[in-house]
C-alpha cells in the first residue's frame, strides 16, 4: 500500500507506521508534533519509501496534496488527552472537526480507502455494558468542558459516515477502549504511563476519584492489527468498530499491579476529580466494549493480556 498516516508521530500513530514499513508498505507520516513525538519517526528516516511532513491537518491543500498519490489513508491526527481538550478547548474543536473534513474531502471515492480512528468518549456517560456500536451516547452539557471531545469525535463519525453514504467513499470508523503500550505519555492524562513511571520514581501513585471505575486496556500491537484487518475487508466499509478487548479492571487494581510488577514502594493514593481537573469534572463509572463486530467480521481476537502490556511498558520505561 502507498499509505498516508496523520498523526503518524503519536503514539498510536508511530506502531501503525513500524507495521506498515514492516509490511514493505510505503508510508508518508503528517504530523504537527503538538502530541506526538518526532523521535517516533527519527529512526524511519533514512529508510526507503519513508517521508515525513511537519505540517497539519487544518491546511487543506497540504493534506490534499499527501492524500493523492495514496491508497490509503489512516486519520488518527486530533486533539487527544483529557488535560489538553480541558486546556485547550476551542483548539481541540477546530483539530477534530475540520482536520476531519479535510481528509475526509481530500480521499476520492473509487482510490482511496480511509480509516478514521475514534474513541470510546463517544458513549459518554453511558454506564452499561458490554457497550455495542450501536448503544445510546450519554454526554453531559456542553458547558462542562470534559465532553466537547466526545461531541466532536461523534461528529467526526457523522462526517465519515455521510461520505460513505453519499459519495461511495470507502471509509470505516473505528473506536478504540484505553489502547496502552510503549511511546504512550502520561502527560495528558493517560493513566497507565502515569501509574508506571510514579512507580518507578518512587512518587505517590495518584489514582484519581475513588478508584473503583473500571476499565478496558488493549496493547497498541493488538489494535494494529484489528485497524489492519478492517482496512482490508470490504464488508467493513462504511461501518463503525469498536477495537479493545472485554476483560475489565478497576482503576484501584490497576495501580496495585504496577507498583507490586515494579517492586515499588510508592504509596497508592486517591485524588478527587475536582483537584485533578478542576471544578465540574465526570467520569464514567464502567467502559467495556463488545466486540462481537469486529471478531465476526475479521476474526480478530487480542494475543496480549494486561499482565504482559504492562511489563512491556515498565521494560520500555526502565530502558528510557
Amino acid at each position: 500500500m502507498r499509505a498516508l498516516v496523520t498523526g503518524g508521530a503519536g503514539f498510536v500513530g508511530s506502531h501503525l507506521v513500524d507495521r506498515l514499513l514492516r509490511n514493505g508498505d510505503t508510508v508518508c507520516v503528517l504530523d504537527d508534533l503538538s502530541t506526538g513525538s518526532f523521535e517516533n519517526v527519527r529512526p524511519y528516516l533514512e529508510q526507503p519509501g519513508f517521508r515525513f511532513v511537519d505540517g497539519s491537518i487544518l491546511d487543506r491543500s497540504l493534506v490534499e496534496d499527501l492524500a493523492s498519490p495514496c491508497d490509503v489513508v489512516f486519520h488518527l491526527a486530533a486533539a487527544v488527552g483529557v488535560r489538553r481538550i480541558i486546556e485547550q478547548p476551542r483548539r481541540s474543536i477546530e483539530i477534530n472537526l475540520r482536520g476531519t473534513e479535510h481528509v475526509l474531502a481530500a480521499a476520492r471515492p473509487g482510490h482511496h480507502r480511509v480509516l478514521v480512528v475514534s474513541t470510546s468518549e463517544v458513549y459518554g456517560k453511558n454506564n452499561s455494558g458490554p457497550l455495542k456500536e450501536t448503544a445510546d451516547s450519554v454526554v453531559g452539557p456542553t458547558t462542562v468542558t470534559r465532553w466537547l471531545y466526545a461531541i466532536t469525535k461523534a461528529a467526526d463519525e457523522c462526517l465519515t459516515l455521510a461520505y460513505a453514504r453519499e459519495t461511495g467513499l470507502a471509509a470505516i470508523v473505528v473506536r478504540l477502549f484505553n489502547t496502552i503500550g510503549p511511546r504512550q505519555t502520561g502527560q495528558y492524562g493517560m493513566v497507565v504511563p502515569r501509574f508506571v513511571r510514579q512507580a518507578l520514581r518512587g512518587e505517590p501513585i495518584t489514582v484519581y476519584g475513588d478508584g473503583l471505575q473500571t476499565r478496558c486496556f488493549t496493547y497498541v500491537e493488538d489494535v494494529i492489527t484489528a485497524m489492519l484487518a478492517l482496512i482490508d475487508n470490504p464488508g467493513a466499509v462504511g461501518e463503525v468498530f469498536n477495537v479493545g478487548q472485554g476483560r475489565e479492571v478497576s482503576i484501584n487494581e490497576l495501580a496495585r499491579r504496577v507498583r507490586e510488577m515494579t517492586g515499588s514502594a510508592s504509596e497508592i493514593v486517591h485524588v478527587p476529580y475536582d483537584e485533578a481537573y478542576g471544578a465540574g469534572f465526570e467520569d464514567m463509572q464502567r467502559r467495556v466494549p463488545d466486540v462481537a463486530k469486529l471478531r465476526c467480521t475479521t476474526g480478530f481476537a487480542p494475543s496480549i493480556g494486561l499482565d504482559e502490556a504492562l511489563k512491556r511498558i515498565i521494560d520500555d520505561m526502565r530502558a528510557e
